[in-house]
This record gives structure tokens, sequence and C-alpha cells, in this order.
């Protein structure tokens, strides 16, 4: 169909139908999803009518593709205009083949693989019926106590926007109409829901403006740069006003200034609650505001099948905006192809083929390998292969490193540390004991981990969090590791044995307890149905770990929020003229976070020297080029992430300490010399002035460039 022949469908349409394409509706509700006649308790209360089922517009939250096959077969029979359903799900980070979490690919620092997993994810989602993803997830995080930093790829606008691309590409590909084994990309959550008020899920975010434009709306531009299709709105508050119902937001930024024409969706059930926000006083209310805003489709609630008709009739609304939202729905389909093949891509066949396949297995064992972070590492690692080895604690046989939002993954299929260590040094030389579960523990099972450790050359301590106590809703205030695995960890330090923590979790943990009691920490975080075998190969040696953290790990939770690109007030502390006392820091801790932004270690070394920028001075038309040798001074093959800072020295506005500006991943042989080159423009010195001109400053522009944001050499120069 062209856009006048929707414009001609729609037109054919009455009122309840078109807005019945406007609401989306969970599984139960349709004939052939299996559980028909389940519908109970608050999905009953929602007051869904057979003709509303019969008009809506999407499904959520189901896969499988006989069974995707028999819904859209049932709905079409029913669907007076032969209107297909869209059928959405969250494929966050795999499908069925599951890699580690967002938080996990950032760390990588590898955009390829990063599209590459989102293309996996894609197809494996689309053979079983998909055909939208509520990803990429690209909230800029700064608050580790809040559980979905899981779903971000950190804390750093740049590299946020690196990935947001990248996942958009791999999901999309470039044609959606041609590519049916792709899905069509919803970024989230829309706006600045990373900045949720004491890291507390669905709370109040408040934010200046230019702070919303200088550091969380860049993702969600360069996914919408990108193509992506969809805009999920966020749960929180912008400027005392929630997403859903968020007019400036949504129309005045997000329609007029940015253009976006593609459908926006509320996440679930936000737009009711535009009433216990205490902006709407009922569901009619709520539906107004809601369309106003320019949602297109209301996720779990009733409020526009049930309002919208009669604020239409009542002249409260105009029937336009209906109108512009069934269309761009419709768009969607027939972007999608649905009209001509209401099936696309949904095929058992090739469902069974590639679904969990080993080519995808590989990739998430890549990517796994990739992701994982070397923390600390006093000579122990990588382990020795003649070495007796205790592997003690609650993840050593646990399948549970799949992370949240792994619905379709299974924690059975998952490679098991156990298993995958066994297999590497030999099950003579490698046993095993639980010590503790993961928040709960018998004395029994503390003395039998420590009767199995004594008995070897070095321990290795499976440690982290469940996977429910990170994700949505998995908001902590106490990040440390649960208590019974800091007792398990000091009666295994009495032991004076040498010994590695291996931490599973989904977000920055605060360290005491763990850091300073082993000889080394790997930080794994949730890595994914390959995890097991990828950690495996970090730990005998068989791959060298190379990834660096995007989230800054606080020394404190007290610290928080904590993150490298901070301002660096009038009193900085370390100043050299500064006092004793009356500077801007803590009286118990650091000021600066254990493991900044940027951080990791390999088991081989490297040495920076020779810093050179091309001029002292940069024009608009004349940007510099920027150089620093590394030499590779260990024994293994490694990979070094050169990373590229710039100080804005004096600004209209204050300028953080350093914002990242650009990296290279160098791979060396030992002894190798290799060379990182960057080229700085001054298009990548503007920043917004307070006036929210988006300009660079002229002036002095200092240069940091290093294997993370503190440990680095320096030059500077004059922008003209």
């Amino acid at each position: 169909m062209d856009n006048q022949q929707l414009l001609d469908l729609i037109g054919k349409m009455t009122l309840e139908e078109k807005v019945a394409q406007l609401v989306q509706l969970a599984a139960p509700f349709y004939e052939g999803a299996g559980d028909e006649g389940q519908i109970t308790g608050p999905m009953q209360a929602m007051g869904i009518t057979d003709s509303m089922i019969a008009n809506s517009g999407s499904i959520l939250g189901y896969a499988g593709a006989e069974g995707a096959i028999a819904v859209q077969d049932a709905h079409m029979k029913k669907n007076p205009h032969g209107i297909p359903l869209l059928f959405m799900a969250d494929i966050v980070h795999g499908f069925k083949t599951i890699f580690p979490v967002p938080l996990a690919i950032g760390c990588s620092w590898d955009t390829d693989l990063a599209q590459k997993s989102a293309e996996i994810a894609a197809r494996e989602a689309a053979v079983s019926g998909i055909h939208v993803t509520f990803a990429p997830m690209v909230d800029l995080v700064r608050d580790p106590r809040w559980g979905r930093v899981m779903e971000s790829t950190g804390e750093d606008p740049y590299l946020n926007s690196l990935f947001a691309r990248a996942f958009v590409r791999g999901l999309q590909g470039e044609d959606l109409m041609e590519e049916i084994e792709r899905v069509a990309a919803c970024v989230k959550h829309f706006a600045a829901y990373g900045a949720s008020e004491a890291g507390r899920d669905y709370n109040t975010v408040d934010l200046s403006e230019r702070q919303l434009r200088e550091y969380y709306l860049p993702a969600y531009k360069a996914a919408l740069d990108e193509g992506c299709e969809m805009v999920m709105t966020s749960f929180n508050t912008i400027d005392g006003i929630p997403a859903s119902g968020n007019e400036k937001l949504m129309r005045n930024l997000l329609r007029d200034e940015w253009n976006f024409d593609g459908v926006l969706i509320s996440d679930w059930g936000a737009v009711k609650e535009l009433i216990p926000h205490g902006v709407a006083e009922d569901e009619r209310e709520a539906a107004y505001k809601a369309i106003r805003a320019g949602v297109d489709i209301e996720m779990m609630t009733a409020c526009y099948v049930h309002e919208l008709p009669e604020l239409v009739r009542g002249g409260s609304v105009d029937e336009t905006l209906v109108d512009e939202s069934v269309l761009r729905i419709l768009q969607l389909k027939q972007k999608l192809g649905l009209f001509d093949n209401p099936h696309r891509g949904t095929n058992p066949q090739r469902e069974a083929e590639v679904v969990f396949s080993r080519e995808h297995r590989e990739a998430a064992y890549e990517l796994a390998t990739r992701s994982t972070v070397l923390l600390k590492n006093d000579g122990i690692l990588p382990l020795q292969a003649e070495a007796k080895v205790a592997l003690i604690g609650p993840f050593a046989q646990s399948g549970d490193i799949l992370g949240p939002w792994s619905w379709s993954g299974s924690t059975e299929d998952a490679v098991k540390l156990d298993f995958a260590l066994i297999e590497r040094l030999g099950d003579t030389n490698v046993s095993v004991a639980v010590g503790c579960g993961i928040e709960e523990g018998t004395e029994e099972q503390l003395r039998l981990a420590v009767e199995t450790a004594a008995q070897a050359d070095i321990v290795v301590l499976a440690l982290g969090e469940a996977s429910e106590m990170s994700g949505e809703a998995g908001c902590r205030t106490d990040i440390r590791l649960p208590q019974i695995q800091l007792e398990l960890i000091a009666r295994i330090a009495e032991l004076d044995k040498p010994t590695v923590a291996v931490l599973f979790n989904g977000r920055p943990l605060d360290l005491h307890g763990v850091y300073d009691k082993v000889g080394a920490v790997v930080e794994a975080w949730y890595p994914g149905s390959e995890g097991g075998a990828a950690v495996a190969d970090i730990l005998v040696g068989a791959v060298n770990p190379s990834a660096r953290l995007t989230m800054s790990f606080p020394h404190s939770v007290g610290q928080v929020p904590v993150y490298y690109n901070h301002f660096n007030t009038g009193r900085p502390q370390g100043a050299a003229d500064a006092q004793v006392r009356y500077v801007s820091q803590y009286l118990d801790a650091p000021n600066e976070p254990l493991l900044p932004f940027g951080y990791g270690l390999s088991y081989t070394a490297f040495a920076y020297d020779g810093l050179k920028l091309s001029s002292g001075q940069m024009t608009e038309k004349s940007p510099l080029a920027i150089s620093v040798n590394v030499t590779n001074t260990g024994e293994r093959a490694g990979v070094e992430t050169v990373q590229l800072y710039v100080r804005d020295v004096s600004g209209e506005v204050v300028r953080p300490v350093c914002e990242l500006k650009g990296f290279v991943r160098l791979e060396l042989a030992p002894g190798e010399r290799g060379t990182a080159v960057f080229t700085l423009n001054e298009e990548q010195l503007r920043y917004h002035h307070a006036d929210l001109s988006f300009k660079s400053d002229p002036g002095r522009f200092e240069v940091f460039v290093g294997r993370n944001s503190q440990d680095t050499l320096n030059d500077s120069f004059i922008l003209n």
C-alpha cells in the first residue's frame, strides 16, 4: 500500500476501529496464543471487549513461529479491514541466544560486535514471529543503585550514542521491507529515565534543559538519526510533567525539532499512570493528555479505547490527532511488509535452523570474552594448567548468568562455569563447593567450602547478584555483595591462598570486602548463554581480557552518583592552593571512584609515549591530528583501548574535567609498537550554552590520552 491507500483505509474505519489500533494488549487476549480464557485479575478489570481485540493494532510479548502464525491468522479473520497485528517484545540482549547484558556489551568498546549481536537477536526474533523489539535502551546512567543500569551502555553520552547507532543498524538493517529477518527498533526510555532520583525505578527526574540536552538526549538522537522506527516514553517526569503526557517533550522536541515521524509508544501502563502522578484526574484526562502529547500506542491500559471516542465526539480532541497516530502505525506495518505478507519472516523451519544455532552461540561467546573486565590481578591470573583449583560460590554451578530481559533464554542451556573450567583443566584439577546461596547459607556449607579451598593451590570464588536483584524494579540502596557472600570471602581469605573473585552482576558494586580480600577480581557481568565458557577461557588465559569499564565503580554507595565527566567546583580537592578542610571532599572517603570510567587490565602491559598534536592551534576549518605511541611491553599479545579526552578550560558554562572524544583499539604483539591516531575538530568541542545555543568557545583546551579517564598523557591547544 502507498500512503494514499493507507489514508483511504483510515477513511473507511469507524472512530472506535481507529482508536482500537492505538491499543497494545498482551498475548492472553488473543485467540491462538495458547492461553485463552486466562484473562483474569488486572487484565479482566481493563474492560476490553471482543470488538476492541479484533480491531487492536499490536500484541505484546508473544513469540513462537507456529503460534504467531495462528494468532495472526485468527486476527485477520476477525479484523473487519484485514489489518494485521504488530508483534512486539523486549529483545534486549538476545532472543534465545543470550548475549551479555548491554552494560557489559558497552565494556567491549566494540560497536561492530554490538551490531552483530543485535543482528542475531533480530534474526532469531523475526523467524519466531516478532516484528518490533523494545530496544535499544540508551538511557545515560550514573547511579548504580538503579537496577536498570544493566540495560544501558554506561555513563558517557558519546559512547552511548555510538552503541545506540550500532544496535539500531543491527536490528533494522538497511531495508525492513526486504530484510524480513530484521525487526524494527524502539529506542527507550524517552527521556532521561537514567536520571531517576535516588536510583529508584519510576521515580522523579529533575534536570535543567541544558543538562538534558548536553548529556541525556544525544544517544536518543543518535538512534533516530540511524533510522530507528519507534520511541518509547519513559515512566518519569521531565520538568514536572510525566513523559507520556508531556507535549513539550514529545510534540515540540521529538516531533517538531527532531522531525521524528515514527511511532511513539507508552511504556507498560504509563498512560493510566498519569493519574497517580497527579496530572490527570481520571482515565479521560489521561487519554486527553497522552494523545495531545503524541502518544500513538497505549501499552496495556485502556484509557484510549474507553475515553477517546467520546473526547473526539465532544470536541475536546480533534479527530485528526487520532488519524495521525493510526497513520503512523499503519505506515510501520507497511514498512515491515505486513499488508503483503502478514507473517513476514515468521517461519517454523527457519526458527528450527537458526534459533540458538552454533554460529549464534559462537558470536555470544566472542562478545562475552570481549565484555569481561579484569579489575585486579596480583599475578594470580591466568591460572596455571597444573594448578589445583577450588571453584567455590553460589555461581560455581549456576545457570543464572543470563541476566534480566532474557525471557526467551534458558538457564538450563547456559554454559555453567564449573563445566567449562573442568573441561579446560580436567576434573582431577578442579574441585567444587557451593559455599553458600546468593543471599543465605549454612554453617555447614561454609565449612565444606573452607575444607575444599584448603586442599587447593588457587581458589576461584564465583559470586554475585541473582538476576532479579537488578533490572527493572531491581533497585538497591546497599550495592555490596550480600552479607553471606562477604562472610564466605572472609573465611576463605583466612587460608591465605591465592584467590580470584569472579563477579556475576548487573551493576557496578561497592567492592568492600571483595577487592581488599582477594588477589584478582574478574567482572563477568551477566555474560549470557556462553558465559561459563567465556569466563573460563579468561581465567585460564586462552583469551587475554581487553574490556574497559563504561560505568565507574564507586568507592562506596555514599559517593553515588559518581561519574568521570563531573564538574571541578570552585574549591576542588587537590588544587595547588587548596586548604586542608574547606574544599569539596568527603571526610571519610576519597572523591574518586574505586575504579574509573575506561578502566580495565590485561595479561600484558602497555607503555605510552610521544603524545603529539599536529598544531598548537585549531580553527573551524583546521582540525588537529593527535597521536600517541603505544608499546606492548609484556609477553603476550593484547588489545589496548586508547582513549582521547578533552577539557574546555574556560567556557561560558562550566565544563567537565574531561570528556571522551574518541578511542582506538590497538592489537599489539609482544614488543610491538603501534600508534593511535585521532582527528579532533571544532564541532566536537561544541556544547549547549546558557541560552541553549550549540557552539564552541575560543580559548585553551587540554588533551588527555591514555588507558582510562584518570591515567593519561596531557597536552593542550588553543581554539581560535
